[in-house]
C-alpha cells in the first residue's frame, strides 16, 4: 500500500499563519508492530516518521539537529490527576519544589493561602491525611440535582417539557449504569462460590493447595471417567492457567463494591475534607501531601511520559528535562468534580504553572461554566492547558467530552488543546479507542502502548500503557520545550505552532461506529490540525516566527 504522508518544512516559513512550503514523501513500507525492535518499541513516540519509517514526533532529531549546544529554561507543568510517586528513579530530579516554603513548619511561609505546599497541592486531602479515593460519576450528579426539580410541581422546570425529555433520557442512561454495577457485584461473588467450591472439592486428592497443572492433568488420567472430577479439573486449571488468584478475585469484588458507591446520590464522599461543592469560592481546602498509595495508578505514567529524566541513565527518555512537574491532585475512581477541577486550574496558574496538563475527562459537565472561568483565567495569565480527548472510539464533536473550550458551539479559547492519541502502526494510525472530532479534538500525538514510569508493580518500576491520557503530556512535553527554549512566546502562540507544525497523514483510517463497523475517514479530518504534534516541525517554526518578531 502506498501512503502519502504531507511534511511541513517550516524553515521558509514567514509567519505562522503563512502558506507552508510541503513536501510530498511517500515509500512502500508497512510498519507492523512485531518488526520493532525492543528499543524502537520502548521509544517509538520519539522516532521520525521520516528518517525511521515509524510515525514519532521526531523528538530524537530534535536532540540530535537542534538542541545539542543549547540549553533552556526550566518549565513547571501542573499534572493535575491522581497522587504522584515523586520519589521514583526517574521523576525525583523532574519535581518542582517551592523555594519560597519551609517544609512542614505548618505555616504559609509564600502567603499563597496553602500551607507547606512544597511540591504541589492536594485537593482531595485532609487536614488528617486522610484522602478521598472513590467520587460520584457526573451522571450520579446530574440525577441528585435534578431528580427533585422533575417532582416539584411549584418549579417551573417540572413543566418544561425539553427538560423533562432530556432528563428521561438521562435517567435511562444511569439505570443501565445502576443495573451494570449490581451485575458486577453478584458476578463477582458467583466467581468467587465457583473458586471456592472448586478448590474445596480437589482438596482431598492434595497435600497441598500449590498443585500445578500438570499435577491437575495427571489426577485427570487417574480418574478417566469421573466426570464432575474432571469439570473441577478444567475450572481449576483455568483459574491457574489466567492467573486468577483468590487475591484477584476480592481485589476485582471490592472494585465493584467501591463501583457501586459511584452510583449512589447518598454516597457524600466530601464530609472526609469538609468541602462544599456549590461554593466556589472556597479554594483554600486540601493537604499539601502529593504523594502515596492510590485506588490505580494514573499520574506517574502521565509524568514519565513527559518528564523522566533524560540525563541520569536508566529507565526512559521523557520530552525535556526542564520541566519540572507540579502534582495538583483531584483525581479518585470516578468523575472529577468540576469544582475541584476549576480550583486546580487556578491553583497552579497562581503558583507558577507555564502549561497544565489534564489527562482525564468526563461526558458531562454539571458547572461547566465554572471551567470555562477558569480556563479563561489561564488564558489572561499566558498559561497553556493540554487535555485528553477521550477513549471512548467516539466523535467529540457529536457527543460532548469535558473539560473544552466550546460554549454555545463556539471556540471561546486560544490556550487549550484537545488530544486525540495515534498509533505506531501505519496502517491503524488512529488509536482504536481514541477519539476524535474536526472541531473539538486539535490534534493527535503517539497514545498506543507507550513505555513510561510505574510504581513498583509486577513488572517493577516501569511498564506498558496506553490511552489518551499519554498523548496529553506528549503536547505538553513538546510545548514545554518549545516555552523551555523560545520563552518570549505566548501560550496562544505555542498552540498555533503545534498546529500548524504537525505532521499531516493523507491516509483513511479506521473509524468503526455502531451504525457503521466498516467506516473508513482519512486522518487529516479527526482533528483540527489534521495531523500528529511534531517537535522537530515545531522547533524549527518557534525559531523562525522568535526571529522574524526580533526584526
Amino acid at each position: 500500500m502506498r501512503i502519502l504522508i504531507i511534511f511541513s518544512f517550516l524553515l521558509f516559513t514567514i509567519s505562522i499563519q503563512a502558506q507552508q512550503k510541503k513536501t510530498v514523501v511517500s515509500w512502500d513500507k508497512n510498519i507492523k508492530g512485531d518488526s520493532l525492535t525492543e528499543a524502537q518499541e520502548k521509544n517509538w513516540q520519539h522516532l521520525d516518521i521520516e528518517k525511521d519509517t515509524i510515525p514519532g514526533i521526531s523528538l530524537d532529531r530534535v536532540y540530535k539537529e537542534l538542541l545539542r549546544k543549547k540549553k533552556g529554561k526550566d518549565i513547571i507543568v501542573a499534572v493535575l490527576d491522581t497522587k504522584v510517586d515523586i520519589f521514583h528513579e526517574d521523576l525525583q530530579q523532574q519535581v518542582y519544589v517551592n523555594v519560597n516554603e519551609i517544609p512542614n513548619n505548618k505555616v504559609d511561609d509564600d502567603g499563597n493561602g496553602y500551607i507547606d505546599d512544597i511540591h504541589g497541592w492536594n485537593f482531595l486531602g485532609s487536614e488528617n491525611g486522610k484522602d478521598i479515593l472513590y467520587q460520584k460519576n457526573e451522571i450520579t450528579r446530574f440525577i441528585e440535582k435534578y431528580k427533585p426539580i422533575v417532582s416539584d410541581t411549584l418549579n417551573p422546570l417540572s413543566k418544561d417539557s425539553t427538560f423533562i425529555e432530556e432528563y428521561k433520557q438521562l435517567e435511562k442512561e444511569y439505570d443501565v449504569l445502576l443495573e451494570k454495577t449490581t451485575e458486577d457485584i453478584e458476578y463477582a461473588y458467583k466467581i468467587i462460590g465457583i473458586d471456592t467450591a472448586v478448590k474445596r472439592a480437589l482438596a482431598p486428592y492434595f497435600e497441598s493447595s500449590s498443585y500445578t497443572l500438570e499435577d491437575l492433568d495427571a489426577l485427570k488420567n487417574k480418574f478417566p471417567d469421573d466426570k464432575d472430577l474432571h469439570s473441577n479439573i478444567l475450572k481449576r486449571s483455568n483459574f491457574i492457567k489466567y492467573n486468577i488468584t483468590e487475591e484477584y478475585l476480592y481485589n476485582t469484588l471490592d472494585g465493584a463494591l467501591n463501583n457501586k458507591k459511584l452510583v449512589n446520590p447518598l454516597f457524600n464522599e466530601r464530609v472526609i475534607i469538609n468541602d462544599s461543592l456549590i461554593n466556589f469560592t472556597n479554594r483554600n481546602y486540601g493537604n499539601p501531601i502529593v504523594y502515596g498509595k492510590v485506588p490505580f495508578e494514573h499520574s506517574i505514567a502521565v509524568s514519565g511520559i513527559m518528564a523522566a529524566n533524560r540525563s541520569n541513565g536508566i529507565g526512559i527518555l521523557g520530552v525535556s528535562d526542564h520541566i519540572k512537574i507540579m502534582p495538583v491532585v483531584m483525581v479518585a475512581s470516578g468523575d472529577e468534580h468540576d469544582k475541584d477541577v476549576a480550583t486546580a486550574i487556578r491553583y497552579a496558574v497562581d503558583n507558577g504553572a507555564s502549561i497544565i496538563n489534564m489527562s482525564w475527562g468526563k461526558k458531562r459537565s454539571l458547572y461547566k461554566e465554572k471551567i470555562f472561568e477558569a480556563i479563561r483565567y489561564a488564558e489572561e495569565r499566558d498559561v497553556l492547558l493540554v487535555t485528553a480527548g477521550g477513549n471512548n472510539n467516539e466523535d467529540n464533536d457529536v457527543y460532548s467530552y469535558y473539560p473544552n473550550d466550546y460554549d454555545n458551539g463556539n471556540e471561546f479559547a486560544s490556550n487549550f488543546i484537545v488530544v486525540g492519541a495515534s498509533s505506531y502502526d501505519v496502517e491503524k494510525l488512529k488509536a482504536s479507542f481514541s477519539n476524535y472530532g474536526t472541531s473539538q479534538v486539535d490534534i493527535f500525538a503517539p497514545g498506543d502502548r507507550l513505555y513510561s514510569t510505574s510504581s513498583d508493580n509486577e513488572f517493577g518500576d516501569y511498564d506498558w500503557t496506553s490511552g489518551t491520557s499519554l498523548a496529553s503530556p506528549i503536547v505538553s512535553g513538546v510545548a514545554a520545550l518549545i516555552r523551555s527554549h523560545y520563552p518570549s512566546l505566548k501560550a496562544s502562540e505555542v498552540k498555533q505552532i503545534l498546529m500548524d507544525s504537525a505532521v499531516k497523514y493523507d491516509i483513511l483510517v479506521d473509524v468503526p461506529t455502531k451504525e457503521n463497523p466498516e467506516q473508513q475517514l482519512p486522518f487529516s479530518e479527526l482533528s483540527k490540525s489534521g495531523g500528529i504534534v511534531n517537535a522537530y516541525n515545531a522547533m524549527l517554526m518557534a525559531e523562525a516566527f522568535v526571529k522574524r518578531n526580533k526584526k
